[in-house]
């Protein structure tokens, strides 16, 4: 019997596949990163944001901000699936003088928002754009996914206020809460916890979710925005390198590259 969620699995580890190609053909990093968003991302692209990539600038699009921008091998994936621009473009990823850079970066690549990849900085361009809208009184939305590191900063923080300041219910946060950042355990470095409290004391509607789940994020997407007058946040539970043995849970994988030995075990598990 078929289960309501397969297709989406089965394109999460396509996905999965696509980005281990391109980190491994251009000798570069952030793998785990960009594979604790993949289920996140595939189920927005797929079935939540209103986009057109035939028109990439359409005035009343969604808005999708990758503020962790060393994921970008995911979203570069999904957005050449989705007909965004070509997929051999894919393999000039971190190459000599291509646009395709190792952080997201808004150089000529359609559906690409906002540079992001600098701690901090795009939960705040989502902030402007969720309150452009109103201003404007159009009715697109703004997602922003941003990571749990990020919210060790204080330009993070300032913009929360500002959203639940300004009521902007056409704002909905991801956090990819995986529990790692660059040099550690979240927890160690700096603990975020009661973290679902934080956000609404900053009025803010949150939930939490297992990121992964297709019938967490199903259920949480289509309830948006959670309350009227109050931006929304999602708490996804997730785990860094999701998806290959080798790599989750494991930090080491924020920077390095795989090696053939756990690029053979990659493909043997993602059915490469």
């Amino acid at each position: 019997m078929k289960h309501k969620f397969d297709d989406l699995m089965q394109e999460a580890k396509n996905i999965r596949r696509d980005v281990l190609k391109v980190i491994v053909s251009a000798h570069a990093s952030h793998i785990a990163s960009s594979y604790s968003i993949v289920e996140l991302l595939v189920y927005l692209y797929e079935k939540t944001l209103r986009i057109n990539p035939r028109k990439p600038l359409d005035p009343n699009r969604d808005r999708f901000i990758l503020s962790k921008g060393w994921g970008i091998s995911t979203l570069y994936t999904i957005l050449a699936k989705k007909g965004f621009f070509e997929k051999k473009l894919l393999d000039t990823y971190c190459q000599d003088g291509s646009k395709m850079i190792g952080i997201a970066t808004r150089n000529g690549i359609p559906g690409i928002e906002a540079t992001t990849g600098s701690m901090g900085h795009g939960l705040a361009i989502g902030v402007g754009m969720a309150l452009a809208a109103k201003m404007q009184k159009r009715d697109y939305r703004v997602f922003v996914l941003i990571s749990d590191g990020e919210c060790d900063e204080g330009s993070t923080w300032e913009a929360i206020l500002q959203a639940g300041h300004y009521k902007l219910d056409n704002l909905i946060v991801i956090v990819d809460y995986n529990k790692w950042q660059s040099f550690g355990r979240v927890a160690d470095i700096l603990d975020l916890e009661p973290f679902v409290k934080k956000w609404e004391a900053f009025k803010w509607s949150a939930k939490e979710i297992d990121g992964h789940s297709f019938e967490d994020i199903s259920q949480i997407f289509s309830r948006l925005p959670f309350e009227k007058d109050k931006p929304s946040i999602v708490i996804a539970h997730t785990i860094k390198g999701k998806g290959v043995s080798v790599l989750e849970d494991r930090n080491e994988w924020h920077y390095k590259t795989p090696t053939e030995k756990e690029i053979e075990i990659a493909k043997e598990e993602l059915s490469l």
